[in-house]
């Protein structure tokens, strides 16, 4: 029977290694499984971050592709409208040039000649050239040259010799037949399809180079022109639109830096800083307007000088066939400005395109003449008193924009909580929770955390240990060695039932004290987690405080915004002193 017990004592402390070992083997598992989950977990969010990054530089890469390629481009078009029509630049340069030489009698009348001579060779198809001969022959007296001159070049452009005439006649202090080109000039215009070279009639008004007799006669029939064009609900609503975009483009940058809190739990976020941006488009506006309507403005003090400076404008803009290689450049330029942005850069160009057209309507180069002055070559002046024409539709594009930034504001602005937290091997879901913002803090933060609590509970609880099913194979095991073995020998039984029932029991206390470490733990994460969210919260409600602030103030602009666009309608002429103005004695000033 001893040998028995000894046997039996024998296996009994076998099955007790093993078990030991066995409890041990799990519990190094476990702590492995723990660290390859935080390694993954760790591998996850430095892989996103790694993602991230890429991104990143590959939109950069790919903004800094785009200034690069725009910049060879800029390039490559300059030395085509060089090569095509840089030989215009010496006609356009020569043009003022030989006026002045004719006012200082500094060159002989037969170098004229011979220079104008020249330049219809060298440029056979370009208006100004035998305009320049038409001056030179003028100036020696050959009529019968002249008037040949003249008619090819009313030919080659008849808007654009016209004008130039009527410059060079009022510049020679012939008013009545600078009058009668320019009014020649008009009756041959429509209204609905003007050249480009009509900038330079709204450039005569600022100035007054035309003396009384052709403010008057501008001023007749441009205001006809605007009534007739003005009847056309689809011409307003295309200069209406124009300004809209340039209200539009006066928006600020987004706010986001300012209000980290609400962007990362406020559903209605892009609406509330899309409505910021806008509404802080008015102080931009106000800046740039009164910017435009303060800028003094110093005529020159003698007629010549005035025309001179209109007259370059007329014989240095873009003839049509230069137009779409200057679409071209003007689009490069906008991809440079904008740092590679090429939507950004589409956008400036398509609400620019208008100065690139070969005929504009006379509503539409009035606005343009107040929103690009440079695209069609017009001054400072001449840009107040076009933003001042434009002030009905500048008015209503305003209004509009204002209307439709405060019908965006959301009714109802909310805080959104979803999150995953990583626990041991396992992840929580938090379900989706949502709140308003019109009910007090203390009630949000009171839903928010029986939120947390009602599904954070069963989670934590789901980590205890399971004693009825972990104690329940060593009750069975333990009665059957008392019944199978205490048949032989109850105290062999009673040896083994405890020798057993320790090494199980030291198991199953090892499992008890991991599974609470694991639920204090799950308790810690989910706590900190919940107080996290209740921080976001509380910051989100200050920061949308502020936010009402900032819109408020913002907004409270649109009224001194709305003054100024009104008061663009007093707008003047700012004495030109050559309104009335003849000149008594060619080159002498008055």
């Amino acid at each position: 029977m001893s040998e028995v017990d000894v046997a039996l004592h024998h296996k009994v402390q076998q099955v007790s290694n093993l078990v030991v070992r066995l409890g041990e083997q799990v519990g190094s598992v476990s702590g492995q499984v723990s660290a390859v989950q935080a390694d993954q977990q760790q591998t996850r969010t430095e892989l996103q971050q790694l993602r991230d990054e890429f991104l990143a530089f590959v939109q950069t890469a790919q903004l800094t592709a785009n200034v690069q390629r725009a910049e060879t481009r800029v390039g490559v078009i300059q030395d085509q409208v060089d090569h095509e029509f840089g030989h215009y630049k010496t006609v356009r340069r020569t043009a003022v040039g030989m006026l002045q030489a004719f006012d200082l009698g500094l060159v002989s009348e037969d170098n004229v000649r011979m220079v104008g001579d020249q330049l219809m060779l060298q440029t056979p198809r370009y208006w100004l050239a035998p305009a320049l001969v038409a001056l030179a022959s003028w100036s020696a007296d050959d009529r019968s040259l002249c008037e040949r001159a003249v008619e090819e070049a009313f030919r080659r452009s008849p808007d654009r010799t016209a004008l130039f005439f009527a410059l060079v006649l009022r510049r020679q202090n012939r008013p009545e037949a600078a009058v009668r080109w320019l009014r020649h000039y008009l009756l041959a215009q429509d209204p609905a399809a003007l050249g480009r070279e009509f900038a330079v009639i709204l450039e005569s008004i600022a100035q007054g180079a035309f003396g009384l007799a052709g403010r008057e006669l501008l001023n007749g029939t441009l205001a006809r022109w605007r009534e007739r064009l003005m009847d056309s609900e689809e011409a307003q609503t295309k200069q209406i639109t124009r300004w809209r975009e340039e209200v539009d483009s006066l928006a600020q940058p987004s706010a986001a830096a300012d209000f980290p809190r609400l962007v990362q739990i406020c559903p209605q976020w892009p609406q509330l800083d899309g409505v910021l941006s806008r509404a802080r488009a008015h102080q931009a506006v106000l800046d740039k307007y009164r910017a435009i309507l303060d800028q003094e403005f110093q005529p020159s003090e003698r007629l010549e000088d005035a025309v001179d400076d209109i007259l370059d404008r007329l014989v240095s803009e873009y003839d049509d066939e230069e137009l779409p290689l200057r679409r071209d450049l003007a689009f490069n330029h906008a991809v440079i400005d904008h740092g590679g942005d090429l939507d950004a850069a589409r956008h400036t160009a398509d609400a620019d395109s208008a100065s690139y057209e070969e005929t504009l309507d006379y509503l539409t180069v009035q606005t343009t003449a107040a929103l690009n002055p440079a695209a069609i070559g017009t001054s400072p002046a001449t840009q107040r008193l076009s933003v001042a024409a434009c002030q009905e539709w500048f008015l209503q594009a305003h209004a509009g924009f204002t209307r439709d930034y405060r019908a965006a504001m959301p009714q109802d602005v909310q805080a959104h909580f979803s999150t995953v937290c990583t626990v041991t091997a396992q992840s929580f879901h938090l379900p989706p929770w949502a709140g308003s913002f019109r009910q007090p803090l203390p009630d949000l933060e009171r839903s928010l955390h029986a939120h947390w609590d009602q599904y954070t509970q069963p989670f934590i609880n789901s980590y205890a240990y399971p004693w009825a099913k972990k104690a329940t194979p060593l009750a069975l095991v333990l009665v059957g060695i008392l019944v199978l073995v205490g048949a032989a020998s109850i105290l062999v039984a009673l040896v083994i039932a405890a020798v057993v029932g320790g090494v199980w029991g030291f198991v199953l206390h090892n499992g008890a004290q991991a599974a609470s470490r694991l639920q204090e733990n799950a308790r810690r994460v989910l706590e900190q987690a919940k107080l996290e969210s209740l921080h976001q919260l509380r910051a989100a409600s200050a920061e949308l405080t502020d936010w009402n602030e900032k819109f408020r103030t913002a907004d409270g602009v649109e009224p001194h915004c709305r003054e100024l666009i009104k008061s663009l309608m007093t707008a003047t002429q700012g004495g030109s002193p050559f309104e009335g103005r003849t000149v008594a004695k060619e080159g002498t000033a008055s």
